[in-house]
C-alpha cells in the first residue's frame, strides 16, 4: 500500500526528522538511509517498521535538520612537530643562523597543532523512538484511508461474484431432467426401437447426476465469500488471509466451470473469473 509519514523530535542535542514512502509489495522489504552516527539503531528501527507495517516497500531516510553542537578537541601530532623541529634546525645550520627553536615557533607550524571535530554525537533508541513513531503513525493513517477505498471495491466485486452464483444456483437444477431427456433420446436412438433397460438407464442417470451436482461448491463458495466480507470488515491485516481465500475461490469456480455442460452457467463462470482477478489484482495493495 502506498503511504508517506514524517516524524521530527531532538535527538543527541540536535534535530532528527525521519520520512517513510511506502509502495506496494507483497513482502516486508526495507531500503533505509540513516546518518552514520544512527548505524547502529538500524536494526531496532527494522523492527519497530516490520512489526507495524507488515507489507510493502518502504523507503526510509533519516537526517539531521539540527546539527548537534560538537565539542572541538585540540589535538598534537607529535611526530609532525618532530619533524618540523628536525627541519628548522637543518635549516639554522645551513643558513648559520643562531638561536633556538622555540614552542611558540613550531606550536605555530601547520599540523602541529590541530581541532578534532569529528566526535559523534550519541543517540539512544529511547530518542530516536517517538521520532519513528510519529512518523509510522502518519504513515499508517494514509495507508489506512486508502485501504478503506480498497475495502469498498472488493466487497463490490464480491457483490458481482456472489449475484453469478446466484444465477448459477437458480439454473443448476434444470440440467438434470434435460440432460436425462438428452440421454433417453440417445439411448432410444441407439437401441433402433428395443425396448431400454430402465435399470441400466437409471443408473447411467444417477452417475450423471452426481457428476454434474456443484451443490458442495456453491456450499463451500459461500463459506469462502463469507470470510472475505468478516476479513474485510476487521481492523487487522488481512492481505495474506484474503491472498488464501482468493485461491479458494478460484478453485471453486474452476470446479463449477469444469461440471457447468451448460452454456448459462459457463458465463457466469466467465464472469466469475474476470472478477476474481480484479479482485486478486487489487488484492496486491492491501496490507
Amino acid at each position: 500500500m502506498t503511504g508517506f509519514g514524517a516524524g521530527e523530535g531532538g535527538a543527541g542535542g540536535g534535530r532528527l526528522r525521519m520520512e517513510i514512502r511506502t509502495v506496494n509489495h507483497r513482502f516486508f522489504n526495507l531500503s533505509a538511509k540513516l546518518p552514520s552516527d544512527l548505524a547502529p539503531l538500524e536494526s531496532q528501527l527494522r523492527e519497530q517498521l516490520r512489526k507495524e507495517l507488515e507489507r510493502g516497500h518502504l523507503s526510509v531516510s533519516v537526517r539531521w535538520v539540527e546539527s548537534p553542537a560538537r565539542e572541538a578537541a585540540l589535538a598534537l601530532n607529535i611526530e609532525r612537530a618532530r619533524v618540523v623541529v628536525a627541519r628548522l634546525r637543518e635549516l639554522q645550520t645551513s643558513l648559520g643562523l643562531v638561536g633556538e627553536v622555540s614552542l611558540d615557533l613550531v606550536a605555530r607550524q601547520p599540523e602541529v597543532l590541530v581541532f578534532d571535530g569529528s566526535e559523534t554525537p550519541t543517540v539512544t533508541w529511547e530518542e530516536l523512538e517517538p521520532i519513528a513513531a510519529a512518523a509510522i503513525a502518519e504513515c499508517k493513517a494514509m495507508r489506512l484511508r486508502e485501504g478503506e477505498v480498497l475495502a469498498t471495491e472488493l466487497a463490490h466485486r464480491l457483490d458481482r461474484i456472489e449475484a453469478a452464483t446466484a444465477r448459477i444456483s437458480a439454473l443448476a437444477p434444470a440440467r438434470l431432467p434435460r440432460e436425462r431427456d438428452r440421454l433417453r433420446a440417445a439411448v432410444g436412438d441407439l437401441l433402433d426401437g428395443r425396448s431400454v433397460d430402465e435399470a441400466r438407464l437409471a443408473q447411467e442417470l444417477a452417475l450423471l447426476a452426481d457428476k454434474l451436482d456443484i451443490t458442495e461448491e456453491l456450499v463451500r463458495f459461500a463459506a469462502h465469500v463469507a470470510a472475505c466480507r468478516a476479513a474485510l470488515a476487521g481492523n487487522d491485516p488481512v492481505g495474506k488471509r484474503l491472498g488464501f481465500l482468493a485461491q479458494e475461490l478460484g478453485r471453486e469456480i474452476n470446479t463449477m466451470g469444469a461440471k457447468a455442460n451448460d452454456a448459462e452457467i459457463a458465463q457466469q463462470v466467465i464472469l466469475m473469473k474476470g472478477e476474481m482477478e480484479k479482485f486478486r489484482e487489487q488484492l496486491e495493495n492491501l496490507e
